[in-house]
C-alpha cells in the first residue's frame, strides 16, 4: 500500500510539474504575441496616419525609422511581419493591413537584378497565400519565380546573387557572386513548382543546393559567405566575404541562412543529404567555442575583439525558427530544446526592447554589415520575422 501512495505521490508531482511547464510556456508566447501586437500596432499607426505605404526597416543614428523603397532586399519582412501577426492573434484588423502592404509590392514579381525577390515576395505573398488563401497571389508567386529563374548560370548550376557590375559588387571583380543567403530564396522555387506543376523551379534549386553544398562548406560544416563561379564553366573562381570579419571566418548570420535553407530544402525534397547536411550545420554552430551562453552569437564567430562585439539577433532567431523545423525531421535529438533556450533569450529584456521604444521593432541588438559600417547594433526588420516565424512554430509543436 506504501508503494502504491509512494507512486501515486510522484506521478501527481510529475503531472503538476508538467503542467507548470505547459503554463510557463504559453505565458511565454502568449507575452510576446501581447508585445508584438503593441509595437506593430505603434508601427502601422504612424504608417496609416502618414497617408503613405511606408516599408520599415530599422532606425538611424538618432533612433528616427529608416523605410525602404519597395526593391530593396528586405521590403518583404515587413509585410510578413504583418501576416504573422494576424496569424499569432487571429484578429481580423490585420488582414487588410497585411493586403495593403504586400500588394504594394506587385511589381517586384518581375524584378530580375538581384536574387532576393526570394525574400522579397516569399515573406510577403507567399504568406499571404499560405495564410489567408489569396487565390491571385499564386501568379504573384510563379511569376516572381520566372524572374528569378532568369538568374540560373546553367553552366555553374546555380542562381547568380548579385549583378558582378553593379554598385560596390563591380569592385570585387567578381563574375558569378553566390552568397549563402541565397539558400533562403529556394522556398520560392519550390513553392512556385508545387503551384505551377512546373518542374524547371524544382530542378534549379536542388541544382543551386547541391552545387552549394560542395562549394561553400569548409571541413568543419561552417561555411563561406560568397563563392564566384566562371558562369560557364562553374569553376570556383574564389571564396569571399562582404559582410564577415574575413573571408576565411564564420559569419554568423551565415551559418543561420545554411541552416534554415537545408532544413527547408529537406521539407520539400526530402533528400536525407540535405538532412545530414543540416545537422552539421548545427553541430559546427552549438559546438563553437565563442558561441554564448545565452545562445545569441557575435555577429562573426570569429571577429577578433570577442566578448566585445556586437550581437546579431537576426542570427539568432533565423537559427531558432530553422531548429522548430530541424526538431519535426529528428524528433530525438534536443533541437527544439535549444530553440526554446533562443528564443527565452530574445525574449528578454537584453533582447527585446520595451513597447514604445526601438522605433516600434520588436528586438534590439541585430547587425547588417560591420565591414560596409551598416546597421550595427540595431533593429532589424528580419530579426522580428524570424522571432515571429519562432513563435508560430513553437505554439504548434507544442499545440500537439
Amino acid at each position: 500500500m506504501r508503494n502504491i501512495l509512494c507512486l501515486l505521490s510522484l506521478s501527481l508531482f510529475a503531472a503538476i510539474g508538467c503542467s507548470s511547464s505547459k503554463e510557463r510556456q504559453v505565458d511565454f508566447i502568449e507575452d510576446n504575441i501581447a508585445n508584438a501586437v503593441a509595437q506593430e500596432t505603434l508601427q502601422t499607426d504612424i504608417i496609416e496616419k502618414s497617408g503613405k505605404i511606408l516599408n520599415p526597416r530599422t532606425i538611424d543614428e538618432n533612433g528616427n525609422i529608416k523605410y525602404i523603397p519597395i526593391d530593396d532586399w528586405c521590403s518583404g519582412f515587413f509585410p510578413g511581419n504583418i501576416w504573422y501577426t494576424y496569424k499569432l492573434t487571429g484578429d481580423a484588423k490585420w488582414l487588410p493591413l497585411a493586403r495593403k502592404y504586400t500588394e504594394a509590392l506587385d511589381s517586384v514579381k518581375y524584378l530580375k537584378w538581384h536574387h532576393d525577390v526570394g525574400f522579397m515576395i516569399g515573406c510577403s505573398y507567399l504568406n499571404g497565400l499560405r495564410i489567408a488563401n489569396i487565390p491571385e497571389y499564386r501568379d504573384v508567386v510563379i511569376e516572381a519565380a520566372r524572374s528569378l529563374s532568369t538568374r540560373f548560370r546553367l553552366g555553374a548550376g546555380v542562381i547568380q546573387s548579385w549583378d558582378a557590375d553593379r554598385g560596390w559588387q563591380s569592385q570585387r571583380g567578381w563574375a558569378c557572386p553566390v552568397i549563402i543567403d541565397n539558400m533562403m530564396n529556394l522556398e520560392l522555387m519550390f513553392e512556385a513548382s508545387l503551384l505551377s506543376g512546373d518542374s524547371t523551379f524544382y530542378n534549379i534549386a536542388v541544382s543551386h543546393a547541391d552545387v552549394t553544398m560542395v562549394n561553400h562548406f569548409r571541413e568543419d560544416n561552417s561555411c563561406y559567405h560568397v563563392v564566384d563561379y566562371d558562369p560557364e564553366t562553374g569553376a570556383v573562381r574564389s571564396k569571399q566575404t562582404a559582410q564577415g570579419y574575413a573571408d576565411e571566418s564564420s559569419w554568423a548570420r551565415g551559418q543561420a541562412w545554411a541552416l534554415y535553407g537545408y532544413t527547408m530544402c529537406y521539407r520539400y525534397t526530402k533528400d536525407k543529404r540535405y538532412l545530414e547536411h543540416a545537422q552539421k550545420i548545427y553541430d559546427f554552430i552549438f559546438s563553437n567555442k565563442n558561441l554564448p551562453e545565452d545562445l545569441v552569437p557575435y555577429w562573426d564567430y570569429d571577429a577578433p575583439n570577442i566578448p566585445n562585439e556586437p550581437r546579431d539577433a537576426s542570427a539568432a532567431a533565423c537559427t531558432a525558427s530553422a531548429l522548430y523545423e530541424l526538431s519535426t525531421y529528428v524528433p530525438e535529438k534536443n533541437y527544439k530544446e535549444v530553440a526554446d533556450k533562443i528564443m527565452y533569450s530574445l525574449g528578454s529584456p537584453a533582447y527585446r526592447a520595451e513597447v514604445g521604444t526601438n522605433g516600434n521593432f520588436i528586438l534590439m541588438h541585430s547587425v547588417g554589415s560591420i565591414p560596409h559600417g551598416n546597421e550595427i547594433d540595431v533593429p532589424l526588420n528580419y530579426a522580428d520575422y524570424y522571432f515571429l516565424e519562432g513563435l508560430i512554430r513553437k505554439r504548434e509543436l507544442e499545440k500537439k
